[in-house]
């Protein structure tokens, strides 16, 4: 029996890649995954390899830029569980990579309502489930990005920049509640996303999902009592912002 024998985890961006990684994980120690995503097929297959591992899921096939959806999913998660032990808030943009004045106001306001709007929307359709958890646990996974602000990473820096201030913010407000709240950076991955951002880089060389997702979900276990930190993946350290 693992420690997440029972809970009820709620992973976005679960039909692949570390969110894919994250919802295994979390089934593997007994969690029932709500897996959301908006990949019906990727969805399916995680269903399966869940099942292979004997334990549950429920699928939610949704677009996180659907504020209302998420708001209807915190109200169903409340109707049939009442609460959520952990949310792991994975899904995100890269967004086209190109000088700032050159990106298309569309395009911000994409990579924004994904990784900033969507990512406040969840917390707020959460809040109450977390609090009814005898230790709800939220991780934001965030990017290194938030710091470097390098050239052509515009809406995806400031939008991790703005998620690190929103972890911060609702951590410091769950101070005198049993919630806790963190953000996950895990450092150069081999994704989707990464391949598009390093069109050159050898994948071989970095690692998999799979290698980061036990220390993704140990920050949602009972276990992980720091709130408002950063656990950065590269340096296998629990940090200040």
């Amino acid at each position: 029996m693992g420690e997440l024998e029972g809970k009820v985890v709620l992973i976005t961006g679960a039909s692949r890649g570390i969110g894919y990684a994250a919802a295994l994980e979390a089934a593997r120690r007994g969690a029932h995954v709500l897996a959301v995503a908006r990949t019906i097929g990727g969805l399916e297959e995680l269903d399966d390899a869940i099942q292979a591992l004997g334990s549950s899921a429920t699928l939610v096939p949704l677009d996180l830029k659907d504020g209302a959806a998420i708001d209807r999913l915190g109200a169903a998660v409340f109707e049939r569980w009442g609460r959520l032990d952990g949310l792991v808030s994975n899904a995100a943009l890269l967004g086209v990579l190109t000088p700032l004045p050159h990106l298309s106001p569309d395009e911000f306001d994409s990579v924004f309502a994904v990784n900033v709007t969507a990512t406040f929307r969840l917390l707020r359709a959460c809040d109450l489930l977390l609090r009814q958890s005898e230790a709800g646990r939220a991780v934001v996974v965030t990017s290194g990005a938030a710091i470097r602000c390098r050239p052509y990473w515009g809406a995806y820096s400031a939008s991790k920049a703005a998620v690190n201030a929103m972890v911060r913010t609702y951590a410091a407000e769950m101070q005198a509640t049993h919630v806790r709240v963190n953000a996950f950076d895990p450092g150069a991955t081999r994704t989707a996303m990464r391949a598009k951002a390093m069109p050159g880089e050898d994948p071989d060389t970095l690692p998999r999902p799979a290698d980061i997702a036990p220390r993704l979900i140990d920050m949602i276990s009972a276990a992980c009592v720091d709130t408002g930190k950063v656990f950065e993946m590269s340096s296998g350290r629990l940090l200040d912002f």
